[in-house]
């Protein structure tokens, strides 16, 4: 039997968390992406990537459903992110990978939090900050293999690891990992995937040669974790995946990956009202009305991360029926036409809901849907969704869970 448990402060029709939209997040179908990922990468484990918010659907959350559905790692991008998961009770290693010269990193490495080193300066931050906290800082070396985004490339990574090794041996680091990430496994096959996992593979071998004792090396993201086995060395690190969205939409899409998407967008119909023919809709009248119609007003907006690209596009459930947005996005809320009132047509009235994406079942649209249609990707669609609208919780397994 499914439970509902909403989000602190959400869940009523009064007070300071009302919304008249609602973020419904399927904490069974984290469980049941996290063990499908586990599956197809039995060699490894599994970091669940819980950055941003865990993509839009509660870091907390979802961080503890992860672990329950066999994760071991959990990954994140911002200090805020980690060191909220310490302060929730939860022990699970942990990464987290961007930082800037000046951040907290003594506070990291109190809290037993992993760091990522991508640059001698970045070294040079994690000792000083293991010396004054009196601990042994662990560090994941990055290697950028071909991102050409974070990491060091191959000409200055025998000087990061022999640095990190001179650390490591005065006691003020751990090497445990070695990591990069991928930049195309998203286009299955591409020979690019082929040179980065080589470019990983000597990477790795250079910094065992050098005396380090690596606990993972890990550089799979979720088309990787798919697709690629040749990639899943230690850890694979799914983000995308874990919440039921396809990483390679052109190749498979998240049920032929056995996935299931664990997040659903609804919201109330504010205004229904008839209009006449040539009627143009919201800011700069990019749509004009056809025929005498009704029309319905969402109160959602680009400030609650409807993307403003989804004008005349974005597909919208409601009486039955999918139609597109009308007209431009506002900041709060936006139109759709439902078309001439029809015998054949239920009557959409103020209050009932309307789905903006879901699973896919009984025709509702999906996450991969509004990306398809307002020309993104379906990690924005989801991770955009405003911490204005509250969240609501399926399926949690303990009390614990929001």
């Amino acid at each position: 039997m499914s439970t509902r448990t909403p989000a602190p402060g959400a869940g009523t029709a009064s007070g300071a968390h009302y919304h008249p939209a609602e973020v419904i997040v399927d904490l069974a179908a984290i469980r049941a992406n996290v063990a499908t990922l586990a599956e197809v990468a039995p060699t490894a484990e599994v970091m669940a990537v819980v950055k941003a918010d865990a993509y839009g659907h509660g870091l907390l959350p979802v961080a503890r459903t992860a672990l329950q559905a066999g994760a071991t790692w959990l990954g994140v991008a911002q200090f805020s992110e980690a060191l909220a998961i310490r302060e929730a009770g939860i022990t699970a290693p942990m990464l987290v990978w961007l930082y800037t010269p000046g951040a907290p990193l003594e506070q990291a490495v109190r809290a037993d939090i992993d760091l990522s080193v991508s640059a001698g300066w970045a070294l040079d931050e994690v000792v000083r900050a293991a010396r004054s906290s009196g601990r042994t800082a662990r560090i994941h070396l990055k290697i950028d293999t071909g991102m050409g985004r974070g990491g060091v490339f191959a000409q200055a990574w025998p000087d990061l690891v022999a640095a990190a090794m001179r650390a490591q041996a005065e006691g003020a680091v751990q090497v445990v990992g070695v990591w990069s990430h991928l930049a195309r496994a998203d286009e299955i096959g591409h020979p690019s995937i082929a040179a980065q996992v080589q470019a990983f593979t000597d990477a790795v071998h250079l910094a065992e040669a050098a005396g380090a004792r690596l606990l993972v090396r890990h550089l799979a993201n979720s088309a990787g974790t798919l697709t690629a086995p040749q990639t899943h060395f230690d850890l694979v690190r799914p983000g995308i995946a874990s919440y039921g969205l396809t990483p390679a939409p052109q190749y498979r899409s998240a049920d032929g990956f056995g996935l299931v998407p664990a997040m659903r967008m609804e919201s109330e119909v504010m205004l229904v009202k008839d209009a006449p023919a040539d009627q143009g809709i919201s800011y700069a009248h990019l749509y004009t009305t056809t025929e005498e119609t009704r029309l319905a007003v969402i109160p959602l907006g680009y400030a609650d991360g409807i993307p403003r690209h989804a004008s005349n596009v974005g597909p919208v459930r409601v009486g039955g029926r999918t139609v597109p947005i009308a007209g431009r996005v506002c900041m709060d809320q936006f139109t759709i036409d439902l078309g001439p009132a029809r015998p054949d047509h239920p009557e959409v009235v103020p209050g009932e809901r309307a789905v903006l994406f879901g699973t896919g079942a009984n025709g509702e649209p999906t996450a991969q849907d509004w990306a398809d249609a307002a020309g993104t990707i379906s990690y924005e669609i989801v991770a955009r969704m405003g911490a204005r609208i509250p969240r609501t919780y399926l399926n949690a397994l303990g009390v614990d869970d929001e």
